[in-house]
């Protein structure tokens, strides 16, 4: 009987191991824990995603996020726009994302630009980034490429 229990457990671990293995891509990862981190919401097409801030390219911004800095990410070119409204903002205004995991172009670096509203120009929730380069177009908003990338990938989709 302690015979079977020993080999049962082995299978077990076997098997355990195996997906592990299987579940990591053939990683070997290290042992998996939980940990804290700060989580954030922005907006995709009218509704909130969650995202995480890891790494920014701007040392200054980096430290106010208490995000790790890394000015390598600075170079990249390409990458979604993630859209910050600065100055007056409509009630409830959060970021907003050009793009978000599913679509062909999201990946968790995104290219800053400032949202600004125009003088006179009453501001509303922006919460699409179609939305926010017509109000560009109709000259409500101005657009300004911030030259900051930022490492935030969105871990929830919202609905």
């Amino acid at each position: 009987m302690p015979r079977r229990i020993v080999s049962v457990t082995a299978v077990m671990l076997a098997l355990a191991a195996g997906a592990t293995y299987a579940a990591t891509g053939g990683l070997l990862l290290g042992p998996a824990s939980t940990a804290k981190t700060r989580a954030f919401k922005g907006y995709y097409d009218g509704h909130k995603d969650t995202f995480l801030v890891t790494d920014v390219s701007n040392k200054a911004q980096a430290t106010a996020l208490k995000a790790n800095y890394a000015a390598a990410i600075g170079r990249v070119r390409g990458a979604p726009a993630q859209y910050f409204v600065r100055g007056t903002a409509a009630k409830g205004q959060l970021s907003v994302f050009a793009s978000e995991p599913g679509e062909s172009d999201y990946n968790p670096l995104w290219e800053e630009f400032f949202v600004t509203w125009k003088p006179g120009v009453t501001p509303v929730l922006l919460v699409k980034d179609d939305q926010i380069k017509s109000l560009a177009k109709a000259k409500k908003v101005t657009l300004k490429d911030a030259h900051i990338v930022l490492n935030a990938p969105i871990t929830k989709v919202g609905k």
